[in-house]
């Protein structure tokens, strides 16, 4: 029996080499950067255009030498590590489970692998022990033609198994070099996910360290320049300025997917067309076809059915007036309408809130400006629709990019005291129109 056992274990091991050989583990290898460059190159355009739009901005800005721009390559750079890093758990996390998964899935497999082989010698055993011609002993034997054709059925039956338990064999050991290459795979990306942690971890403590020497030279200038109420005007005419032009952005953007849509469905009313006049031309010659009501049903829709359907009003955003929650826990600190030093009156709320606090989105919507910007530090601006936007400033860290789509309650910053600000929070506005609007009778506190 040693024999059986030494041809089964030889031909397993011939198909684990053919599985192997098949394999294309160099693809599976590459395919985690292929994924980031795809994404990177889809987001390239927007930022192009908000780059031109930041630059635009920048070419009218009066006020030249702010201390506050020595740190917004730092600030910038702690956002940008932070944010890193937090994918990079995101995608640990997922990894690791993943990996969880395949290594149930592998034990599972090896388990069916071990009860299949055992099932598979015992066949091959019976039929080493039977010999390999009992179809021909059978015929030439002379017995009872009935009891002849009922044994040739059974070994038909037990050849039909023993093929159908190799190919189930085949088709396992299979799975388990595929399930192998995954795992390995799934560990690969561990080990680089983890080296590029540390690679942002180191980043963020350099960039932390250089924020924190430069404040200590700036701190008198920085103090000086927050309360000049030249300055606040100016802050408060940027951001204006910005969220004019992101408007006109977006509704370039909209006019733009909605004449995409508009597009597609006239090609589609157009491709019914064709098909209904191949249909017209295919039963012209039947009077009856062309008379019953199946030739009205492939006419094409009206114009008015076939347009795309309208942009939101933001109905669904002004719904929620009194309904929405703060984007932070936190001490109010000012509010909207109050006096700001010797400056403009507050467009919007200050939150004093710990370092590292999490923002949420006040409502589903997508990002449409993360950057850093003079006087509100790192800022995020979320387009919610019908001209309805969110504005949050001063972050330590953004943590989403433009063209994000967001849920209500989604964290999309930390807290911080970027651009300058004297202690750590969040600056909070909103904007109709691009009008700012008292955020406090829109919250339900």
């Amino acid at each position: 029996m040693s024999f059986i056992r030494r041809a089964l274990t030889f031909w397993i091991a011939a198909t684990l080499a053919a599985s192997s050989a098949m394999a294309e583990p160099s693809a599976k290898s590459i395919e985690r950067s292929r994924q980031k460059e795809t994404a990177e190159q889809e987001r390239a355009e927007l930022r192009k255009k908000l780059l031109t739009l930041k630059e635009d901005i920048g070419k009218t800005e009066k006020a030249r030498g702010h201390a506050a721009d020595s740190l917004a390559a730092s600030e910038a750079a702690i956002s940008n590590a932070n944010r890193s890093l937090r994918e990079l758990a995101a995608e640990q996390e997922k990894t690791k489970k993943r990996l969880e998964k395949l290594s149930v899935s592998q034990e599972a497999l090896e388990t069916a692998v071990a009860q299949q082989r055992n099932r598979l010698e015992k066949m091959l055993r019976g039929q080493y022990v039977g010999g390999q011609d009992d179809r021909v002993k059978l015929l030439l034997s002379g017995d009872n033609p009935n009891r002849i054709a009922r044994e040739l059925r059974y070994l038909g039956y037990v050849s039909a198994e023993q093929s159908k338990a190799i190919d189930i064999l085949q088709q396992n050991l299979a799975a388990i070099e595929a399930n192998k290459l995954d795992a390995e795979e799934a560990r690969n990306a561990l080990d680089d996910i983890a080296e590029e942690q540390r690679e942002q971890k180191a980043l963020l403590e350099k960039e932390k360290n250089k924020r924190k020497a430069l404040l200590s030279q700036l701190s008198t200038q920085l103090s000086s320049q927050r309360k000049q109420a030249g300055n606040l005007t100016r802050d408060e005419e940027r951001l204006s300025s910005l969220v004019e032009k992101l408007a006109t952005l977006i509704a370039q953007q909209r006019k733009a997917e909605e004449e995409e849509a508009k597009r597609r469905a006239r090609a589609k009313a157009e491709q019914k067309e064709k098909l209904a006049a191949k249909a017209r031309s295919a039963d012209k010659s039947a009077e009856r076809l062309e008379a019953s009501p199946a030739k009205s049903a492939s006419k094409p829709a009206p114009e008015s059915e076939t347009e795309a359907p309208p942009v939101s009003d933001g109905s669904g955003f002004a719904s929620m007036k009194g309904k929405l929650r703060l984007p932070v826990k936190g001490e109010l600190v000012a509010s909207f309408g109050a006096r700001r030093a010797d400056g403009p009156n507050w467009k919007g709320l200050f939150i004093k809130a710990a370092e590292g606090a999490e923002v949420k989105a006040i409502a589903a919507g997508e990002i449409i400006f993360a950057d850093w910007m003079r006087g509100f530090g790192n800022l995020l601006v979320v387009d919610h629709g019908g001209q309805y936007m969110t504005i949050y400033g001063n972050n330590q860290s953004l943590l989403k990019r433009p063209g994000d789509k967001l849920k209500a309650g989604e964290v999309i910053a930390t807290v911080g005291n970027s651009g300058g600000n004297e202690q750590s929070g969040l600056y909070f506005e909103m904007r109709y129109q691009g009008r700012a609007i008292d955020p406090s009778s829109w919250m339900n506190r």
